[in-house]
């Protein structure tokens, strides 16, 4: 497509519909049709590349400097499938827009279909760059989270142990930590049933007393 081939016009049809599947990602839509080589942007497509409509004209040369390196002859490769052999096809690529913030895309492409004849391609852009980062800090806390928890019912179950057998914080988490090896077991399982054993007056199944107990 040529510069001269500035397509301002409203966004495609179909971002509307598209918005409400996607309410947590930025997302944008394209479309190509075979006859006039144009590559009509929505705004949301625009604004993940830092810019807004009027201001390029979208095409695969205008995209290409904007990918990592090493996407750039994949995103080509799969241009040329979808275009000659139609979809859905998806691809997964780094982008860095006008002021070099880095975007993860979620490309995924499909004829534009007159009846049974295709005339072009419609893509669904999905910018997943916020969600990796939530998902990150959210599985980051929860560990964070499980582990303060772990670590108050194994202390706990030290302090049980020393209370009942005169040993020290050391010795009693040894006996934890064999006890873990030798069934198998996390160290935190262990200490959660000291504790609940001991809740329960320190009989096990069958009126055992616990080996550690």
């Amino acid at each position: 497509m040529s510069p001269s081939s500035k397509y301002t016009g409203p966004p495609p049809a179909r971002e509307t519909a598209l918005n409400s599947d996607f309410l947590n990602c930025p997302t944008g839509l394209v479309e190509y049709y075979f006859n006039d080589g144009i590559f009509r942007w929505s705004d949301g497509l625009y604004q993940m590349y830092g810019f807004e409509r009027g201001e390029v004209v979208p095409s695969m040369d205008m995209v290409m400097p904007h990918l990592e390196p090493i996407d750039r002859p994949r995103v080509q490769a799969y241009w040329e499938h979808v275009s000659k052999h139609g979809g859905p096809s998806s691809i997964y690529v780094t982008i860095r827009d006008r002021k070099d913030h880095q975007h993860k895309l979620l490309y995924s492409a499909d004829y534009i279909m007159d009846g049974t004849t295709p005339v072009g391609v419609w893509g669904v852009v999905v910018d997943l760059t916020t969600s990796i980062h939530t998902d990150r800090h959210q599985l980051a806390t929860e560990a964070v989270a499980a582990s303060a928890v772990n670590r108050a019912a194994i202390e706990q179950a030290k302090g049980i142990l020393m209370g009942r057998t005169g040993i020290s914080a050391d010795e009693a988490y040894g006996l934890m930590s064999q006890l873990s090896q030798d069934t198998n077991r996390k160290v935190y399982s262990i200490a959660q049933d000291i504790i609940e054993r001991t809740t329960a007056g320190v009989r096990g199944k069958n009126g055992e007393d616990h080996s550690l107990l």
